[in-house]
């Protein structure tokens, strides 16, 4: 049985299957084994949800704030109710561990739940004119029909910050998930389903990325594209979303620069680090991944991260007491090979892990690792490793390390840990990236805007911020 059988493509209500019964298989990435099969849309059934959502559009943007508000709830409170049931499905297609399924399945509730609460404060607001015969207002509207595109390591999660946002502003939306992980996405679509949002307005399409997305992002019905996904995706969208000068919000690449500074309580940095960079098996956008630890802490930093490795229990993420499961593909665990082999033979350490957990011999399994006194030129320091792969190398100066630590690219999140007030204050504002954790690394929730800067993105997810990319204003000038 497939696990996916309740689900196909969900167009105007109803879920089906592709118009000509194509479909595409989904694996286990801890057993390499078939676990079921979803629809991969054509043209025609991508032009069917593109017709359904103009449909919607039409009777959500009309539909009262209050009435909007209490559906979006009524799903918040749906998926709250199925987060078991959910989680496990999450579970066996990203092999991440029960517990951590279930905590984003309450994440993804919370942005529905967040969002049921702004729809309600999309304020306009005037402005004074400059004679008594003169009313100028401005009024925040839907864009209109979203193409929304997502990743598969938060499958519920990233879909939910798009959806709920996107149903808040009063936008109809086509969410496409991604392939290696449809299922956690598809739960929530039936709980909007269920809650009783009108069909048209929320649809649902898998299938081949390098058909759905130009041919969704070049129709003149849909006017906001979002996506979360890596750099080079993130420039492909761009560019088709330009040719019809489309609003778009990306979240995009990251690697995470982590500075440890003189003074800091380094065994408890440590922990902290290791418990949120070996979270999802390293699969994480804002994971910490590059640490910058003062030549004074170094020491214990390193002995407490590497201890912290060595005690995780690595498995099959439904299994009892499993910490961290296999990685979501073998391109990302070769990859993550390739990095660990790239630092070593520049003069790293092996601190912890490196390679192949014994035991294993099927699955994309790797080993917590940590690596000590790291090049800055090495693989794993200049591009995002995706894995839990934790480099740390030393510095000694302020200036120096924020200068390494904004040498790349990529601006997602940034970490500090410090004891000095000034010095918090201080690399918070110099580190060049769109949010910023000191003595914290959670930093992903409903009420805060989630975004970057540079090659990691432009516009935010979360809290009020998250709502204005998806409403555009207008500006009204009444003469009496």
């Amino acid at each position: 049985m497939s696990l996916y059988e309740a689900f196909g493509l969900y167009i105007d209500g109803a879920w089906r299957p592709a118009s000509d019964g194509a479909t595409q298989q989904v694996f286990d990435p801890a057993t390499e084994e078939v676990i079921g099969t979803m629809p991969s849309a054509t043209r025609e059934d991508l032009d069917a949800a593109l017709a359904a959502a103009r449909r919607g559009l039409d009777t959500w943007r009309r539909t009262g704030p209050w009435e909007r508000a209490a559906l979006i709830r009524r799903a918040s409170e749906l998926i709250r109710a199925r987060k078991d049931e959910i989680a496990r499905v999450m579970s066996v297609e990203t092999g991440k561990p029960f517990a951590e399924a279930i905590a984003e399945t309450n994440a993804s509730a919370d942005q529905f739940e967040w969002y049921s609460e702004e729809t309600k404060r999309i304020y306009g607001h005037t402005i004074e004119g400059r004679t008594t015969d003169v009313r100028m207002q401005v009024i925040f509207q839907p864009v209109g029909v979203v193409a929304a595109f997502s990743a598969w390591n938060f499958p519920a999660l990233l879909p939910a910050r798009k959806l709920a946002a996107a149903l808040g502003a009063g936008c109809a939306i086509i969410l496409k998930p991604a392939g290696e992980a449809p299922g956690s996405c598809a739960a929530l679509i039936q709980a909007c389903h269920d809650a009783g949002i009108p069909p048209g307005v929320v649809n649902f399409v898998t299938g081949k990325s390098s058909l759905i997305s130009p041919h969704l992002i070049r129709s003149p019905i849909v006017r906001k594209v979002s996506l979360t996904g890596s750099v080079p995706v993130g420039k492909d969208i761009l560019r088709l979303a330009a040719e019809g000068v489309k609003k778009v919000s990306m979240g995009l690449g990251g690697h995470g620069p982590v500075l440890v500074f003189g003074g800091a309580d380094a065994e408890a940095a440590a922990r902290a680090c290791a418990a949120t960079t070996f979270r999802n098996c390293g699969q994480v956008c804002i994971s910490p991944s590059r640490f910058y630890v003062h030549e004074d802490a170094f020491e214990p930093f390193a002995a407490a991260f590497a201890e912290t490795a060595r005690s995780l229990k690595v498995g099959r993420g439904m299994d009892d007491g499993v910490q961290m499961g296999p990685m979501a593909n073998k391109r990302g665990l070769d990859g993550a090979l390739e990095m660990i082999d790239d630092a070593t033979r520049r003069g790293a350490e092996v601190l912890a892990g490196g390679g192949r957990p014994a035991g294993f011999n099927r699955g994309y399994f790797l080993e917590p690792t940590v690596l000590g006194k790291v090049a800055d030129d090495s693989l794993v320091m200049t591009e995002e490793p995706f894995a839990p792969i934790a480099p740390i190398t030393t510095f000694t100066d302020y200036d120096g390390v924020i200068e390494r630590a904004n040498a790349l690219p990529f601006g997602l999140a940034g970490y500090v840990f410090t004891k000095s007030l000034s010095l918090a204050h201080r690399a918070a504002e110099d580190l060049e990236t769109g949010m910023v954790g000191v003595n914290e690394m959670l930093l992903a929730t409903a009420e805060a805007p989630f975004g970057g800067v540079k090659e990691s993105g432009m516009g935010r997810e979360g809290g009020a911020l998250g709502l204005q990319d998806y409403l555009v204003p207008k500006y009204m000038k009444f003469k009496l």
